[in-house]
């Protein structure tokens, strides 16, 4: 009986010890996971937040220096100490830039309009079409892809300056664009791959020839990847200085804002305020371009590389 009261009196006593231990070690074992989880967080978004100022800070100087007076503009200074807001107008109102930015916009307007009108078509093609030679067609595609455009400036120089005439102007970099780019038709091929073939047969089964097909089925599927041809075809077109270097040199009223630029800079070298305030006035419209078809352009990147 003493043995059975004594086995009785100790149990409940180990029950309630290991009662109390239980709840110590997983409140220990939740505080770590959470500072695991705090020094992790910490640790994603310092990398985040100190590559956000790398790319950030070089734009912000040169807003910085564009508000700046001429005097100030030339010291160290990192602050304004009046905002001169009127160096925008005075740049925007000089000479010329009102056409560079015309001839700019035509550029890259047309250029980007041309191009995805050429390239969807061809790209549609590749990846749906079964033909003969369609492997050697995308090796020759992406052939022309590693070509530098310097290899060539020479030939095309002479066929539409001295042949066609068009020496001066922008058309000899706008009408080429018209017959496709290597680099747009590759993409927009890789996203039209991920498109199943079921839908482009259910639109046949209705009686939907292959243009039909491709406008009203394949093109608004692939509204993201033609997006990104777009913003890239737009984005190169702005920002193009050797192009207009080559056939618009000689005639300042057809330069662009790229080359327009370089003279803006030359005529005002002592005022870097100004050309603070002009490299602004050239960056913010494709700034905000991006910004707002940002999602579109990401989703089109990604999507090119689900199949091959």
């Amino acid at each position: 009986m003493s043995t059975h009261r004594t086995a009785g009196t100790r149990r409940p006593a180990r029950t309630h010890r290991t009662g109390t231990r239980r709840p110590a070690r997983t409140h220990r074992t939740a505080g770590a996971h959470r500072r695991k989880a705090v020094l992790h967080w910490i640790a994603v978004h310092s990398l985040a937040v100190a590559a956000a100022l790398f790319f950030t800070l070089p734009f912000v100087f040169l807003l910085l220096t564009s508000l700046m007076g001429d005097r100030q503009a030339l010291t160290r200074d990192l602050w304004p100490d009046t905002w001169e807001w009127g160096n925008f107008a005075q740049v925007w109102h000089t000479p010329g830039f009102l056409t560079w930015w015309r001839n700019t916009l035509l550029y890259a307007g047309l250029g980007t309009l041309l191009t995805v009108v050429s390239s969807v078509p061809v790209a549609y093609a590749l990846a749906k079409f079964r033909f003969r030679g369609r492997d050697l067609s995308l090796m020759l595609v992406v052939a022309m892809m590693m070509l530098p455009p310097q290899v060539v400036v020479i030939p095309m120089y002479l066929f539409w300056a001295r042949q066609l005439d068009l020496s001066g102007s922008l058309w000899p970099l706008i009408v080429p664009m018209a017959f496709g780019d290597a680099f747009s038709i590759f993409l927009l091929r890789q996203f039209l791959l991920t498109i199943p073939d079921a839908y482009l047969d259910a639109a046949r089964v209705d009686g939907c020839g292959e243009v039909r097909t491709l406008l009203r089925v394949v093109v608004p599927m692939a509204r993201p990847g033609i997006a990104a041809v777009a913003l890239f075809q737009f984005f190169y077109a702005w920002n193009d200085y050797f192009g207009p270097q080559i056939y618009t040199s000689d005639n300042p009223a057809a330069w662009t804002l790229s080359y327009g630029l370089e003279s803006f800079k030359g005529a005002h070298h002592t005022n870097w305020n100004l050309t603070m305030a002009a490299t602004v006035l050239v960056m913010a419209p494709v700034i905000v371009l991006f910004f707002f078809a940002q999602k579109a352009f990401v989703e089109g990147v990604t999507l090119t590389g689900v199949k091959a």
